[in-house]
């Protein structure tokens, strides 16, 4: 009998500790690989008000345009010239599960003040190809792409100034630490690092502790888009920006991307030219819907101390080095 009952509990206990490494496998494996997958491959367009508009919508004059990313991914945008002399050419960014409609609203606002435009969709997005997503890290590339399309091909003015929201940040401040062809950044809405970002939205929408499994979210979204996680770092891409001047922006009650993020990301700068506000509202991505007063006049003021012209280029105060 003794004999029977230790063999019954021995059987009990592994299939216990089979079903306990199944569990673990499922949580620490198939859990965040399938985040990272929705992540980084899922296609979901965020419904916009601006949808099926273009820059005629907003009075502006426009040609559509297409370009490549630095790597080779095919993107489609518009290009919006400044009425009369232009004051320097900007390139817009938008976030993520959006397109370049988006950034209709702040691209106008940029030709008020003098600006051409460049409005085009990031990789995986719209009508740009890609099959991948990677929250801003690859998307740098689609961000010199723009740069390269604007300097190169349409010549157009200096400075010249990238203004990205949320994954558009992301990439904008990305690609400007590599690149002193960017002069300036307008970054509305951006994290910190891709750690942070992840563990915070595991926590406010699973109620997740930052560990193990946004650990592993993290490893797998990098592991899939061609990076190393220490490498997605917007403090460090923000230090290399060196002198050159960055506007970071908040909004009040964004659960998402708190404040906090851009008040980290001001300090850290090293810019004399640096510039911080937080906007009224709530939403994540509208501030300058919900706060267009304060953010228009902070981006005016930001724009007015951007020395002009290429022979007035600000310099990032130290060589960019390569990613």
């Amino acid at each position: 009998m003794a004999k029977g009952r230790r063999r019954v509990w021995g059987i009990i206990r592994n299939v216990i500790l089979i079903l306990a490494g199944l569990v673990a496998v499922f949580f620490l494996v198939v859990v965040p690989w399938f985040f990272s997958s929705l992540i980084t491959t899922h296609s979901f367009h965020f419904p916009d008000r601006n949808d099926g508009k273009t820059p005629r919508s907003y009075n502006m004059d426009f040609s559509w345009v297409a370009f490549a990313s630095t790597d080779g991914v095919p993107l489609k945008g518009w290009y919006m010239p400044a009425t009369g002399n232009a004051k320097g050419t900007i390139v817009y960014c938008h976030g993520l599960n959006r397109t370049r409609v988006e950034m209709l609203p702040m691209a106008q606002y940029g030709h008020e003040l003098g600006y051409n435009g460049v409005l085009f969709d990031l990789r995986h997005q719209g009508q740009s190809g890609g099959r991948m997503g990677t929250l801003g890290y690859q998307e740098r590339k689609d961000v010199l792409g723009a740069v390269r399309f604007a300097l190169e091909q349409e010549k157009a003015a200096r400075p010249l100034v990238v203004w990205g929201v949320s994954m558009g940040a992301a990439a904008a401040l990305m690609a400007a630490a590599g690149s002193p062809k960017i002069d300036a950044v307008i970054s509305d809405s951006a994290w910190t690092t891709l750690h942070e970002l992840i563990a915070h939205h595991a926590k406010l929408f699973l109620g997740l502790p930052s560990f193990p499994i946004p650990d592993e979210i993290t490893y797998w979204v990098a592991w899939r888009g061609g990076f190393r996680p220490s490498q997605f770092n917007l403090e460090t891409a923000v230090e290399r920006l060196g002198r050159r001047p960055a506007l970071f922006i908040g909004v009040e009650r964004d659960r998402r991307m708190p404040p906090a993020y851009a008040q980290e990301l001001y300090a850290v700068s090293q810019s004399p030219q640096k510039a911080l506000i937080i906007v009224p509202g709530h939403r994540h991505g509208e501030g300058f819907s919900s706060g267009s007063q304060q953010y228009e006049q902070a981006v005016a003021q930001f724009l007015a101390r951007i020395p002009s012209g290429p022979d007035k280029e600000v310099g990032n105060g130290q060589h960019p080095g390569k990613q």
